[in-house]
């Protein structure tokens, strides 16, 4: 799905199946509370009685957590062993998953989900900087979003019959299994075989180097929508009337329409490139989650959530092999959690705040949608740009 500018001129030593296997399975449990977060909010306010505003802030730390600790990795990725990291990330996941079954005040979790949140965006960034440095990025990226759809079906249904402490002994165990598997994991890149080859290394010149900052704050965007709605959908349509267990079924298996999404985007990328679909898809995205300000019952509440499914995972295929494009180098690749989680953190912390001034769940769900509006306009002026200094980038698969 990349263009000629993200392939390498060699194989390089990220190729292998095993360090496919492990990136991916690392990637699934480090955006796990990312995937199951509608399902944890509701059991923190059920199980320890938290308030909506208070899920909001905790669920913002835990995610705000995941971006610190990519940008930390990203700091000293080039130069410290990626197993250490991936050992030091999980440690501290395991660690603050384990004492939360302990501290159960709403500032003790609090803290203890960002320290979590610290320790899964290393472990994650060192995934997803692993898959970054295939010689076929994207199609590492596709591999992803695939893995992603599957354990978010699986993981919604297991986490609704889980304690809160089931909760977080189940990531714990999770992130343990991770570490069993790490000599998969090559701990540093082959320097000889990671360079672009030289029609891309030519190319590459001409991209404007603000071009790859532009899709990370494009995406950061994108995930104000994505972590506000998907923090609230559950507790908004439970305040709405929905019923609670019809809810939790649609939410599991929602989770269907994003592997119809990733396949239909694969097949439109060929087709029409990334650009366009990409803002079309963005726009749609902006409506499907302002539409439930309108109203909440269960057609409304069913076209949302699985339009909005599909739409996640479509725009998210189309986000990661625009970086793949604009960086053939890879450096930014292991910023992807750190603005993916800077969104889910804007996300539910400005929708606490909604809340919070009693502004409803209506206003949580128009914020969204200016959000998402936002991501499109940070696209179009880098579609525009490219247009004009590199048209076969700009158009590109």
């Amino acid at each position: 799905m990349t263009a000629d500018l993200s392939h390498t001129s060699e194989k390089t030593v990220f190729d292998g199946w095993r360090a496919i296997s492990i990136a991916l399975y690392m990637s699934v449990v480090g955006y796990g509370v990312l995937v199951g977060i509608p399902v944890i909010n509701t059991a923190w306010v059920d199980m320890l009685g938290f308030s909506e505003v208070q899920v909001g802030r905790v669920s913002g730390a835990d995610l705000g957590g995941l971006a610190l600790g990519a940008v930390l990795t990203a700091l000293v990725l080039a130069s410290v062993n990626r197993r250490l990291l991936a050992v030091v990330g999980g440690g501290i996941a395991i660690a603050a998953n384990l004492l939360c079954m302990g501290y159960v005040e709403y500032e003790q979790v609090l803290y203890l989900r960002l320290v979590a949140g610290i320790g899964s965006g290393i472990y994650t960034a060192v995934a997803v900087a692993t898959l970054g440095a295939h010689s076929r990025p994207a199609f590492a990226f596709n591999l992803m979003l695939f893995a992603f759809v599957f354990s978010q079906t699986i993981e919604l249904w297991f986490l609704q019959r889980l304690s809160m402490n089931g909760i977080y002994l189940a990531f714990a165990i999770c992130f343990c299994l991770g570490l069993l598997f790490l000599v998969w994991l090559p701990p540093r890149p082959n320097k000889s075989k990671q360079k672009p080859s030289a029609k891309a290394s030519a190319e590459l010149v001409s991209i404007p180097p603000y071009v790859p900052w532009m899709v990370l704050a494009a995406i950061v965007s994108t995930y104000v929508n994505i972590g506000a709605y998907w923090a609230y959908i559950e507790l908004a349509g439970r305040d709405g009337g929905v019923d609670e267990d019809w809810l939790g079924n649609i939410l599991v298996f929602a989770s269907f329409a994003s592997g119809l999404g990733c396949l239909l985007a694969t097949v439109l990328s060929n087709r029409f490139g990334l650009a366009r679909p990409l803002l079309l898809a963005l726009v749609s995205h902006a409506a499907i989650a302002a539409m439930l300000a309108l109203g909440m019952n269960k057609t409304i509440v069913f076209v949302s959530v699985y339009s909005f499914n599909f739409l996640w995972i479509f725009i998210d295929v189309y986000q990661m092999s625009t970086v793949a494009n604009v960086d053939p180098t890879g450096r930014f690749a292991s910023l992807l959690p750190a603005a993916q989680g800077l969104g889910q953190i804007l996300g539910p912390n400005i929708a606490a705040t909604i809340l919070a001034r009693g502004l409803g769940y209506e206003g949580v769900f128009i914020m969204c949608g200016i959000a998402s509006l936002v991501g499109m306009l940070l696209y179009a002026t880098m579609y525009i740009r490219l247009r004009q200094v590199i048209p076969q980038l700009a158009d590109a698969s």
